[in-house]
C-alpha cells in the first residue's frame, strides 16, 4: 500500500503502530455499502478515496457489505489497506470464513484480518485461542502471506486486555467514545495496554452519541445505526477530535453515509495538518453532554 503523504485536499494520516503503514484517520466502515445498489457502492468508494481515505473495514457479518466493497474497491486495491474480520471462534468455520471474504472482496491477502468482537474472556477468547481454535488458521495464513497483519476488535476491557495477553497483535479496535469514556472510563485500560505493548489503536463509535430513545423519530432514518449518532455538525466535531485526540491512529466511520461523510467533513477540516486538541472549554462542554445523555455501553 501507498505511504505517500496526502495532498492538502486529503484527509491527513498516521502511522499504524510500528509497521511502516500509514492510515488515514477516518477508515471507511464497510457497512456503508452493504444493501445498496452495486454502482451506487461504487460511486461511494471512489468518493472516499478521492477525499484520501485509505484504510477501509468491513467484515461478513455485515449483511452483503463484502459482495458490495469488494468490486468497488477493486481499482484502488494496491493503494488501500484492506481489514476484515471473523466472528467465528473454532478452526473450521474461520477457515471457511476466511476463504469467502478473500473471495467476496477480490483480493489476495488482508493487510489486517481481526478476531471480531471478543467479549467475554472464557466463551470468546478462550475458545478462539484453544485447541482447534481460530487463531490457529489465522497464524497459517499470516505465515501464507494472505495476512499482513492479525488484530483484535473487542467490545469489552477484560476480553481486549486477554487476548492482549496471549498473542502479540498488531493492533485492537474498541470503542473510544467521548460519552462512554468520561463517564466511565472506557477504553482508558486498552489504551494503556495497547500502548505499552506497542500495539496500534483503532477508534469504533466515535461518533457515537447515546442510545436510542424510544420516541426518537430519527432512528428510521439511521437504520444502520444501532445507538444514536452525533447528527449536528459542531457536537460530531467534538465528539470525533476527543476520539482522535487520543493516541489513535484511526476512527471507523458508522454504517450511514451520511455519517461517513460527516466524519470526512470533520477529519479533512485541518487537511493536511491533523486536528487540533481540544481546549479545556470545550473538553469541559463534551463532559457537561455526557453527563445528560443514555452511554451505549454501561
Amino acid at each position: 500500500m501507498t505511504t505517500a503523504e496526502p495532498s492538502s485536499a486529503q484527509l491527513p494520516r498516521r502511522p499504524y503502530g510500528k509497521t511502516g503503514d500509514q492510515l488515514s484517520i477516518i477508515g471507511f466502515g464497510g457497512i456503508v455499502v452493504s444493501k445498496v445498489e452495486p454502482a451506487h457502492a461504487a460511486r461511494v468508494v471512489a468518493e472516499a478515496v478521492e477525499r484520501g481515505v485509505n484504510y477501509f473495514d468491513v467484515a461478513p457479518t455485515y449483511g452483503d457489505a463484502e459482495e458490495k466493497l469488494g468490486p468497488a474497491l477493486e481499482p484502488y486495491r494496491k493503494d488501500c489497506f484492506l481489514a476484515c474480520k471473523t466472528a467465528q471462534r473454532l478452526r473450521g468455520p474461520a477457515a471457511e470464513e476466511f476463504r469467502g471474504s478473500l473471495e467476496r472482496l477480490r483480493t489476495g491477502h488482508f493487510d489486517l484480518y481481526q478476531l471480531h468482537c471478543l467479549a467475554d474472556v472464557a466463551k470468546d477468547v478462550d475458545v478462539a485461542f484453544g485447541k482447534g481454535g481460530a487463531m490457529e488458521v489465522l497464524m497459517e495464513e499470516q505465515r501464507a502471506g494472505r495476512i499482513r497483519h492479525l488484530g483484535i476488535t473487542a467490545h469489552t476491557e477484560a476480553a481486549a486486555l486477554a487476548a492482549m495477553e496471549r498473542h502479540g497483535f498488531a493492533s485492537v479496535l474498541f470503542p473510544i467514545n467521548f460519552c462512554t469514556f468520561l463517564r466511565h472510563g472506557l477504553g482508558a485500560r486498552v489504551i494503556a495496554e495497547a500502548q505499552k505493548r506497542g500495539m496500534a489503536i483503532l477508534a469504533l463509535k466515535g461518533l457515537a452519541r447515546q442510545k436510542w430513545p424510544s420516541d426518537d423519530p430519527r432512528r428510521k432514518s439511521f437504520a444502520k445505526c444501532w445507538y444514536q449518532p452525533a447528527t449536528d455538525r459542531a457536537e460530531a466535531e467534538l465528539a470525533l477530535r476527543f476520539t482522535l485526540g487520543q493516541p489513535i491512529t484511526a476512527a471507523v466511520t458508522p454504517g450511514e453515509e451520511a455519517m461517513l461523510r460527516l466524519a470526512l467533513d470533520v477529519g479533512g477540516a485541518s487537511a493536511p495538518r491533523d486536528l487540533a486538541p481540544l481546549t479545556d472549554a470545550e473538553l469541559q462542554q463534551l463532559r457537561s453532554l455526557a453527563d445528560t445523555l443514555d452511554p451505549i455501553f454501561p
